[in-house]
């Protein structure tokens, strides 16, 4: 006999009956930076590629993260900043891109999505990216 899923207290109601997890949209960056720094981190240790669906994944958290963060901003009162304000590494922008970290540099040098130099690292504007993956122009 199969066991149901027990949805207990500790699942906080986020835990579907379907088995699926609901991510609130405020951990949603948290949620982003950890899975992006194990996939950066299995991509450099075994030249793992990202699957679609692990893609698709990041890029919803990455906006959940954006869509928070301007809620937040604007119900605090505040000039809503750039979704740039939480900038990413090559390496984290080739994961989300499903591309090399020299064509993300590439990218970068070009001017063709927005980045800054921090040492020899190179910072990525994530909207930026974002409108680069839609084939949009740069914000």
């Amino acid at each position: 006999m199969a066991a149901a899923v027990s949805a207990g207290p500790e699942t906080g109601g986020l835990l579907r009956p379907d088995g699926s997890v609901v991510i609130p949209a405020a951990a949603a960056h948290e949620v982003l930076r950890a899975l992006v720094r194990d996939l950066t981190a299995r991509a450099r240790a075994d030249g793992g590629e990202v699957s679609p669906g692990a893609r698709r994944l990041l890029y919803a958290l990455h906006e959940a993260a954006n869509r928070a963060e301007r809620e937040a901003s604007s119900a605090a009162g505040t000039p809503t900043p750039g979704s740039g304000t939480v900038e990413l590494t090559a390496e984290q922008a080739a994961l989300l891109l499903g591309c090399s970290t020299e064509y993300v540099r590439r990218l970068a040098r070009t001017g063709r999505v927005l980045a800054r130099r921090a040492g020899p690292a190179w910072l990525i504007d994530p909207a930026s990216l974002d409108a680069y993956r839609k084939g949009q122009q740069t914000p």
